[in-house]
């Protein structure tokens, strides 16, 4: 085990903060020097960028937010060469760090071995409103080149005036600059010792276009990737600094239970244990978990619980308790559904449904706490470390400045890894352990019950078609899940779009693709019967009512690679496809199934799927990316949903909540589309969004039953 001080370098107590507005860089250029040594570095001002997501479809639940203005150091070229990029982005899973380290190395002109990357550390870099909405990629990656162009730039101007020549004529490149003219060159390493230097990135952008690429858009290996696999990397759960206590936390026995009386005599009694009940919060750290769990067992509690809804009765609850169409959160409208649906061939009006359903990453939440000197710093796997370290200085009444939040390499999210709870959790303990650390880690079963989920929905549609097959209708009405990816991609000249608010049932918010993955399976099931109704074949209906070329590009290229349409060779066989776009990418998933009625069973055969999202900075990473989120997308689309009962979850563990396992994964073939005339775009969320609609399709041309509910649970419509 590494010593406690190697876990924690550098300690916050190392270098003076000082007082700055909100969001401000952590560091002044003289502390960060101090930290990093002398070289080069570059202290930008960030383009203005937004971040539009998605969180829990309550009043906050979709918010925008912009990177401030001056933010501080984003690169440092160090004396002995090294290129040290700083990013708020947190690594998740996602590969972002290898990403993040080609497009400098590219940019900069030096081996990928030599650039490091700090990310998601309050007090080491930028300012970063989280790691969500596929923004990673499309606005950090740009970031990075203009600051690694700088400092080119920068050693370019020193080199010119040791050799007294004109700048333009050098050339910067394999870690060096060179003249062409004389031979001389000088190493980045040797530049760097020889001047202490900063410098703000010009406002346009002197970078390459994706067609000149070098190390970017090359299948460049995972940084670190021995470490993970060989278990050399510490996440928060494995972090143990010297005299660490472990916490544990009281839980209702439901949501939204009161706690009415707590004798706690026999905890306070216990040898080393540290209790702390504040408010409506409970929790006890001692010396080991067992110890920490006692003590909770120890407390003589009462609760107030209250009667609630069940899964059963959600999508009622969810359509009586809807925001009116006059109060819509968002409304969309053009031309006249009414005259569109007269003038209508064929009609159709369903409902659709999508089930609450949890994140159930691989690392649970959890956190590590230590309070000095009045600072406080948090180890923790987060999407938003600035917002949680936002949240603890709010709590705790301290300032910002005097708290850290730090997140090592994470064992997944999927969106559901935005909130605070672990790392609030873990420094209230700590607040009262006199300075000891607290870990605290949460069991699969808080997993499963305190985290949030994606929202459940009903989205009813209503459309018309002429005889020819084009559109002449749409209305789209999503209850509570909410608004991502709502708007159609369709030519309809007449429709209306719109976004009703529900009071929460279940704590929701962000999920892998967010509502966009509900609102996909609702549209991309309404075209699929559309076909049905025109006697058109379900890929000739999308492209007769599409316009968009990338669209249409992502659709022709799996069509081709398919072979759709295809001749069915076995009884139950099925083919489905569908298509979507968001967040700036494009994809078109086609599956094949097998159906087995005398064993009332279904088989997902093949996944098909292309993807498209500009420039691929790492075509490996980006493969990945995409047959990963297939793989989840499994889950959603075939079993995965929450059930509950008055306030509890009744499948709050991996045996009763079924996940995707090797046996359900088909054959997969993902084909990346590289379009490096346009910029790049995030990948960790598109490609979820056709797997159910897909899937469902292939139900429907196997048996001609339509599914019309998430999870689709097909196996359940053979019986009888």
């Amino acid at each position: 085990m590494r010593k406690a001080e190697e876990t924690f370098l550098p300690e916050p107590e190392r270098y003076e903060f000082r007082a700055m507005p909100m969001h401000q860089f952590a560091l002044g250029r003289r502390d960060f020097f101090k930290i990093f040594g002398a070289g080069i570095a570059v202290f930008a001002v960030a383009k203005e960028v937004s971040a539009m997501q998605e969180t829990a479809p309550g009043p906050h639940g979709f918010h925008n937010e912009e990177l401030p203005e001056e933010i501080g150091a984003w690169l440092h070229i160090g004396e002995d060469g090294t290129v040290t990029g700083f990013a708020g982005k947190a690594e998740i899973g996602q590969n972002v760090r290898t990403s993040l380290a080609q497009t400098i190395a590219d940019e900069l002109g030096v081996a990928v071995a030599s650039v490091r990357m700090v990310l998601a550390d309050t007090a080491l870099t930028p300012f970063d409103a989280g790691t969500f909405g596929s923004k990673t990629i499309a606005t950090i990656t740009p970031q990075l080149r203009r600051v690694a162009a700088a400092a080119r730039d920068l050693l370019l101007e020193k080199a010119a005036r040791e050799w007294n020549v004109p700048a333009d004529r050098l050339v910067a490149g394999d870690g060096k600059v060179s003249d062409p003219a004389t031979g001389k060159s000088l190493r980045y390493a040797q530049l760097a010792r020889e001047a202490i230097g900063a410098r703000k990135p010009p406002a346009e952008d002197p970078i390459k276009p994706a067609s000149e690429w070098i190390v970017a858009g090359t299948p460049v290996p995972k940084v670190d990737a021995r470490e993970f696999v060989t278990g050399g990397h510490r996440y928060s759960t494995d972090l143990r600094p010297e005299g660490m206590l472990y916490g544990k936390i009281l839980r209702p026995p439901s949501f939204n239970a009161t706690l009415i009386s707590c004798d706690d005599s026999a905890a306070k009694a216990m040898k080393d244990v540290v209790l702390v009940r504040d408010g409506d919060f409970t929790g006890a750290a001692a010396p080991t978990v067992a110890a920490a769990e006692a003590a909770l067992r120890s407390l003589q509690v009462k609760w107030k619980e209250l009667p609630q809804i069940s899964d059963q009765e959600i999508f009622s609850y969810l359509k009586k308790n809807a925001q009116p169409s006059k109060e819509a959160r968002f409304r969309q409208a053009k031309g006249s559904v009414d005259g569109g649906l007269a003038e209508a061939a064929h009609k159709l009006d369903a409902s659709y449904t999508v089930a609450y359903i949890a994140h159930a990453p691989l690392e649970p939440r959890a956190a590590v706490a230590q309070w000095t000197d009045g600072k406080l710093t948090v180890w923790m796997g987060t999407q938003r470390p600035f917002a949680v370290r936002d949240d603890l200085a709010d709590i705790f009444h301290v300032s910002e400045k005097n708290v850290r939040v730090i997140v090592p390499d994470t064992g997944s999210a999927y969106g559901g890894k935005h909130t605070s709870d672990a790392g609030l959790e873990a420094a209230r303990l700590a607040k009262a352990a006199g300075g000891r650390p607290v870990k605290l880690v949460w069991t699969r079963e808080e997993e499963f019950t305190w985290a949030y989920f994606r929202p459940a929905g009903v989205i009813e549609v209503k459309s018309g078609i002429a005889a020819d097959g084009k559109l002449t209708a749409w209305e789209f009405h999503n209850y509570h899940s909410g608004m991502s990816g709502i708007e159609t991609p369709y030519v309809v000249a007449n429709q209306v779009t719109e976004y009703h608010q529900v009071p929460l049932v279940l704590r929701s918010g962000s999920y892998r693709g967010l509502a966009a993955t509900a609102n996909h399976f609702a549209r991309e099931t309404h075209m699929d019967s559309l076909a049905g109704r025109a006697s058109m074949d379900p890929l000739e209906f999308r492209l007769k009512n599409l316009a968009e070329p990338r669209m249409r590009a992502v659709l022709e290229t799996g069509a081709k690679a398919f072979g759709w349409p295809r001749q069915k060779s076995a009884e139950g066989q099925g083919f489905g496809v569908a298509a979507g776009y968001e967040k700036g990418s494009y994809v078109a998933t086609f599956a094949e199934i097998l159906v087995d009625r005398k064993n009332n069973s279904v088989t997902v055969k093949k996944l098909l799927e292309v993807f498209e999202c500009g420039a691929i900075v790492n075509p490996d990473g980006l493969r990945n990316q995409v047959v990963g989120a297939m793989i989840q997308g499994l889950g959603g689309a075939l079993f995965e949903s929450i059930q509950f009962e008055n306030g509890r979850i009744s499948n709050a563990h991996f045996a009763s909540y079924r996940v995707p396992r090797f046996k359900d994964v088909p054959e997969i073939e993902a084909i990346l589309l590289d379009r490096k005339d346009i910029p790049s775009a995030g990948a960790g969320e598109t490609p979820i969004m056709a797997i159910a609609p897909a899937i469902g399709n292939a139900f429907s041309d196997a048996t001609k039953i339509r599914l019309t509910k998430l999870p689709l649970r097909p196996e359940l419509h053979l019986q009888g």
